[in-house]
């Protein structure tokens, strides 16, 4: 679990129990994985509207989400190679919980939306990382191998556009305080299995 520490984002590694809820949930796991892929293209476009004269923010998210469109059909194929059929499934409350804590003015609103995306970009790229290590499908654990990267790079870019448009003073502290907040949201563990649960 060492990558929780080294990109110095997430306060918290994952409770074991999580990956033992996950390892014996996979099916229901890919598909709440598939409902994280469309939503992450949706906060990148979302971003890309609301800020569109930014123009390295428009650049580097329109790579992401093109990036995480691929993902969302590449988990859809393993959604049908498995039966499991596209249905809704009830969210945690992990990504409604972090967007409540996104100011409201501005320029405060476009630093906590990009540090939220970045966290959970983080956190996605953790526990994709624990399911490649773990996973007893070791054709699924290649996949969620393949995926850690670009979820790296997905953090990694949120962060960066945080740092290139606010001070770095003002980032971090306000890092620090969302950082608290995205460890206390795991703390207790949700009940159903989900990614960020």
């Amino acid at each position: 679990m060492s990558n929780y520490t080294t990109i110095k984002l997430l306060r918290q590694p994952t409770n074991p129990q999580w990956l033992e809820l996950a390892l014996a949930n996979l099916d229901t796991i890919l598909l709440d994985h598939s409902h994280c892929e469309r939503k992450a293209a949706g906060v990148a476009v979302n971003l890309m509207f609301r800020y569109p004269s930014h123009k390295d923010l428009i650049y580097r998210l329109t790579a992401i989400a093109k990036e995480e469109l691929e993902h969302f059909e590449q988990v859809n194929q393993w959604l049908e190679r498995r039966g499991i059929s596209l249905a809704p499934l009830k969210p945690a409350p992990y990504g409604a919980t972090l967007k409540q804590a996104i100011r409201k003015e501005e320029p405060e609103r476009m630093l906590d939306s990009l540090l939220v995306a970045a966290l959970i970009e983080a956190r996605s790229h953790e526990r994709l990382g624990l399911l490649a290590q773990h996973c007893p499908d070791e054709e699924l654990a290649r996949f969620y191998r393949g995926l850690m990267a670009s979820e790296a790079r997905h953090y990694g870019a949120y962060w960066l556009l945080a740092r290139q448009y606010f001070p770095p003073e003002m980032v971090s502290a306000r890092l620090e305080e969302l950082a608290q907040l995205e460890s206390e949201i795991l703390s207790q563990l949700y009940p159903e299995p989900r990614i960020h649960s």
